[in-house]
């Protein structure tokens, strides 16, 4: 959340920071902002709403080679003018811009205020320009180190020096921030996202770190000034991956691409000599899987929903006990860790603040964590002793939907290799094989039937507020939508276990809140359908998730049917279209889909 981006160089810097912020504009849009430094200093131009009133309001002849750029999710204070980065020191020599919180920023506040300075925001990041602007060291970076010896919390920050025009110092603790390599001028950014036009070649700060950025060199280091020497790496994006096309939406192009992105995933993955997966990032040998007793998944939002079901998955085919957790919660109620646990974070940005607390809380008491992450290099992926990528492309929507599903798909592949370690015969292993070699077709097939999921989702947007059911491995596919419908139609969208609305929710069925049935043809489908009459019978309004073939009775008006694959594959498909009830819910209520007010797309605070 928030996105950072700089450039040191020959060209203009204007263009290509708000080039860089438009590519960001997913992690914070709120407000943005841009400073410049020119022969007669910085240049500093802050607006309230998107990139584009940004670079509406930027003088027609903003000169200067060396600049830093925000796009804002609002933290501290609401969004304004006064509280958009960048933000300066009261002489206008430094400016800063900032991803994260800082934690002690009340009390630095008031003892800069006993000292005289005057503040202009409400923002914990303007406490770090005073901070750098008072300092006594010559250089801008011993500046910044003496600044942030100072500061509790986290952050991403990028400063500017109007005294030393030759240079960006950047800094990083909790919160993503990378270099882009380039010939004779050099890029900073959050998100490799806004780099991929310009250069391959980057470089991942770890916590802890800084680095000086000139148009021909950077040097890493920390705070105590040792040399950490970070070489940069080759990133596998191309400027098309994060490029609209013919979609009107981010978040449509994501949705189609899964056939694809899935048929990726899965390639060189399926052992059919062994009839198991082939992960070898997980870095654990046969004998280490088989030591696990137990499984705990760890993430937030949609990667805890899809956790539930990889939990479902692992108990059915391994048969050992898993469950699934929000990441949020686990590390404040001082978690037991246990060596014979197997610990899976999962997040799709890999710099989800909460989930890799969690990761450094498991590793601190000597637990083993992999993880399950779409960015290589992320904070998460690099602090885990081993994981499985998802390989499904840049997602920038903010909505999860292509790096959901590959969340489900990357947990019946951990779920095949624990099962056939174990007691998991070789026939099971080729159904669920051939269940995933189906899985790209199938979801062809669901997407086919778009124009009547989108009939059926116009018809739901009317509603102020839905109820989402499902039973066992359903149960996550409704809380998944749930959550889908509420982040991009602003409609209120509870999930129940379907068994459970007799003991209380039925009290609120009537003809205005819909409701939304996961009703798969398995060993539960007669007692599913049951529940939904007794919707029907109390006046309510049911749309139906099923299978070909299932007799849904008075229900069959309303339905939305999805191939069957095997039993415990089956809700990866049938989330998608919970994916397209949301979108095209959201498309009829004229909304902003891909940009959803008050989230983000990566939430890399607390």
């Amino acid at each position: 959340m928030c996105g950072i981006v700089g450039y040191v160089g020959r060209q203009p810097a204007a263009p290509i920071l708000i080039e860089g912020l438009t590519r960001l504009e997913y992690r914070g849009y709120d407000s943005a902002g841009l400073a410049v430094l020119g022969s007669s200093g910085a240049t500093v131009v802050r607006r309230v709403g998107r990139v584009r009133e940004l670079e509406a309001a930027l003088p027609k002849r903003l000169a200067g080679t060396v600049g830093i750029g925000h796009t804002r999710w609002a933290t501290h204070g609401p969004a304004t003018e006064a509280n958009a980065h960048p933000h300066s020191s009261e002489d206008g020599r430094i400016s800063v811009v900032h991803n994260g919180i800082i934690d002690n920023a009340g009390a630095l506040r008031a003892r800069l205020g006993a000292e005289g300075v005057t503040f202009s925001s409400d923002t914990d990041t303007e406490v770090l320009a005073h901070l750098v602007a008072r300092s006594g060291a010559g250089a801008l970076e011993d500046r910044v180190v003496d600044a942030l010896e100072q500061v509790v919390g986290t952050y991403a920050v990028a400063v500017l020096d109007a005294d030393q025009p030759d240079r960006v110092v950047v800094a990083r603790n909790g919160s993503p921030l990378i270099i882009g390599v380039g010939d004779r001028e050099m890029f900073v950014a959050s998100d490799v996202s806004a780099l991929v036009r310009h250069t391959s070649s980057v470089v991942h700060l770890d916590d802890g770190e800084l680095a000086v950025v000139t148009a021909k060199d950077y040097r890493t280091f920390t705070r105590d000034s040792h040399d950490t020497g970070r070489v940069p790496t080759e990133i596998e994006v191309s400027a098309d991956d994060v490029e609209i096309g013919a979609h009107g939406h981010f978040m449509a192009k994501e949705i189609a691409e899964q056939p694809e992105t899935v048929a990726r995933m899965l390639r060189g993955r399926l052992d059919t000599r062994f009839d198991t997966a082939r992960l070898d990032g997980l870095n654990l040998s046969p004998r280490e899987l088989r030591a696990f007793r137990r499984v705990k998944i760890l993430g937030c939002g949609s990667a805890y929903y899809v956790g539930e079901l990889g939990a479902l998955m692992i108990e059915e085919l391994a048969r050992i006990p898993a469950h699934a957790e929000a990441a949020s919660e686990f590390r404040y109620r001082n978690p037991i860790i246990e060596p014979d646990t197997l610990y899976v974070a999962v997040s799709q940005s890999g710099e989800t603040a909460d989930t890799a607390f969690a990761v450094r809380e498991i590793k601190r008491k000597g637990g083993q964590v992999v993880g399950l992450v779409n960015v290589v290099g992320s904070t998460i992926a690099r602090e885990c002793e081993g994981g499985i990528y998802l390989h499904a492309g840049p997602e920038i929507a903010v909505a999860s939907t292509k790096a959901l599903t590959h969340m489900g798909v990357g947990f019946a592949l951990l779920a095949l290799l624990l099962g056939r370690v174990r007691d998991l015969s070789v026939a099971d292993g080729q159904r669920i094989i051939a269940g995933l070699e189906r899985l790209p077709a199938d979801i062809e097939a669901v997407l086919a039937d778009e124009e009547r999921i989108a009939g059926l989702a116009t018809e739901l947007s009317s509603a102020d507020s839905l109820f989402f059911i499902g039973r066992v491995r359903g149960y996550p596919v409704a809380r998944e939508g749930a959550q889908k419908f509420k982040e991009i139609s602003y409609r209120h969208a509870e999930a129940y276990q379907t068994s459970e609305l007799k003991h209380g929710p039925l009290a609120l069925i009537e003809e205005s809140r819909p409701t939304v049935a996961v009703i798969p043809d398995d060993e539960l489908t007669d007692r599913n359908l049951a529940a939904a009459e007794q919707v029907l019978a109390r006046g309510g309004r049911v749309v139906a998730i099923s299978h070909p073939g299932v007799d849904l009775g008075p229900l069959d008006d309303r339905r939305v049917d999805v191939p069957r694959n095997e039993v415990e594959l089956d809700p990866i498909l049938l989330m998608i279209p919970m994916q397209l009830l949301a979108y095209h819910a959201a498309v009829a209520l004229g909304l902003d889909i891909d940009k959803p007010r008050n989230l983000a797309k990566s939430v890399t605070v607390e």
